[in-house]
C-alpha cells in the first residue's frame, strides 16, 4: 500500500490506465486529517465503481465520511492538511497522482459538484450570472456575450423564471430552491461527465425537494452523466439511485442495488436508517424508531465493529463485534455487507423484527 499523500502534488502529471468500463473507479480510498488530538480517519478505505448514465447514492449520518469522499474525488482538500492514499480514476485518468493544475482543468469540465449550501458556496459579491459565466469561460474560449447567453440558457434549463433578468441578480436575492437551481446550472454549464450532488435538498421543503431531484434525473438523461447523490436520507435516493453505498464511521458497511437495499437490507445500521424514515405511501404499524446513541469519534473509533455500541443485535454474534472489525464481503449478486451476524440471523431479524414495523 502506498504511503498517505496529498491528493494533488505539483510534480506529478495525469496518468491514464485501463480500468474496465467503469467511468469512476475508487479503490481503497483513505483520507486522514492529523490534529493535536490525534488522526481523524474521515474516510478509512472505501471502494466503488460508477458507470456513465448511472447514479450512486452514498448515505449515512453526519460525520460518516460522505462529503470528505466527494471532496477527495474533486481534489478540493487543502494541500498539506489531508493525508490521502488509495486510487481514484476518472475515465482512466489517475486523480491521486495528478498535479493541482491538471485536476483544476478536469474540475468543472469533466467533473462538477453541487455543494450542500449554495448560499455559502456562491460568492455574495458577484451576480449569479457572473459566476456561471466565469465558470463557463474557464473551460471554453468564448466571449462574454456568448457566455452570458449560455448562462441565461442554463438558468432557463433548470427552471428559473425570467432568466434574462435573474441572471443579473445576486445569490441573496434568490430563494433557497432558486439558489439550488442556480448552483445546478453552474455545475452543469460545461456538461460534466461526473456530477456529485452533496445533500442537494437540505433545508428545502418537500415540494422543492422533489423538483430538484426530478431536475437532476432529467439532466442526467440529457447529458448521460454519472451521478453521485450524497445524503443522510434514504428517501432522497429511493427512486433516483441505481446503487446505494451505506457509510458509517468512514467505511462502507453495505453496498448493493437500490432495490436490494430497500427490499433486503442486511446491516443493522441500514435497518436503523430505514426505521427512522417516514413513509407516505402506506400506514406504518409503529412509530419511527431512531437509532440509539451517537456516531463514534473518528479519532477513537471503537475496537471491533464501529457500530457495536449502538447495535441492538451485537449480543447475537458471540462477542465478535467487540474485538474484530468485520470485512465488507460479497454475500451474492454483488450485495456486500460488513457484519458479524450470520446470514440466517440477519434474515430472521429482518423478516420477523424489522420489516413488519416499516
Amino acid at each position: 500500500m502506498t504511503e498517505p499523500q496529498d491528493l494533488v502534488t505539483p510534480q506529478n502529471t495525469v496518468q491514464r490506465i485501463e480500468r474496465g468500463e467503469a467511468f469512476l473507479d475508487v479503490r481503497d480510498l483513505k483520507v486522514h486529517f492529523p490534529t493535536d488530538d490525534g488522526v481523524v480517519k474521515s474516510v478509512d478505505g472505501i471502494s466503488f465503481r460508477l458507470e456513465r448514465g448511472k447514479t450512486l447514492g452514498i448515505v449515512g449520518e453526519s460525520g460518516s465520511g460522505k462529503s470528505v469522499t466527494s471532496l477527495s474525488i474533486m481534489g478540493l482538500h487543502k494541500a498539506g492538511t489531508a493525508r490521502i492514499s488509495g486510487e481514484v480514476f476518472l475515465d482512466g485518468q489517475d486523480l491521486i497522482s495528478a498535479s493541482r493544475e491538471e485536476v483544476r482543468k478536469l474540475r468543472g469540465k469533466r467533473m462538477a459538484m453541487i455543494f450542500q449550501d449554495p448560499l455559502s458556496a456562491m460568492h455574495p459579491f458577484y451576480t449569479v450570472g457572473h459566476q456561471i459565466i466565469e465558470a463557463y469561460r474557464v473551460h471554453n474560449d468564448v466571449s462574454k456575450q456568448v457566455a452570458r447567453k449560455h448562462a441565461i440558457a442554463m438558468l432557463d434549463r433548470v427552471g428559473i423564471p425570467q432568466p434574462d433578468k435573474r441572471v443579473d441578480a445576486y445569490p441573496h436575492q434568490f430563494s433557497g430552491g432558486m439558489r439550488q437551481r442556480a448552483m445546478i446550472a453552474m455545475a452543469l454549464s460545461c456538461d460534466p461527465d461526473l456530477l456529485i450532488a452533496d445533500e442537494p435538498t437540505t433545508a428545502l421543503d418537500v415540494t422543492v425537494q422533489a423538483q430538484i431531484l426530478d431536475l437532476i434525473r432529467d439532466l442526467q438523461r440529457e447529458f448521460n452523466s454519472a451521478v453521485i447523490i450524497i445524503t443522510h436520507d434514504l428517501g432522497v435516493v429511493a427512486e433516483l439511485a441505481d446503487d446505494i453505498q451505506v457509510m458509517y464511521a468512514g467505511r462502507a458497511i453495505e453496498y448493493s442495488t437500490a432495490e436490494d437495499i430497500f427490499d433486503r437490507p442486511q446491516h443493522p445500521y441500514t435497518w436503523g436508517l430505514l426505521g427512522s424514515m417516514p413513509r407516505i405511501d402506506r400506514e406504518r404499524s409503529d412509530r419511527l424508531i431512531p437509532i440509539k446513541g451517537t456516531p463514534p469519534s473518528l479519532i477513537n473509533v471503537p475496537p471491533g465493529c464501529p457500530f457495536n455500541p449502538r447495535c441492538n443485535y451485537a449480543h447475537l454474534n458471540g462477542g465478535l463485534s467487540e474485538t474484530e472489525r468485520p470485512e465488507l464481503l460479497d454475500i451474492g449478486n454483488g450485495h456486500q455487507v460488513a457484519c458479524h451476524l450470520t446470514p440466517e440471523l440477519r434474515k430472521q431479524s429482518w423478516e420477523t423484527d424489522i420489516k413488519p414495523k416499516l
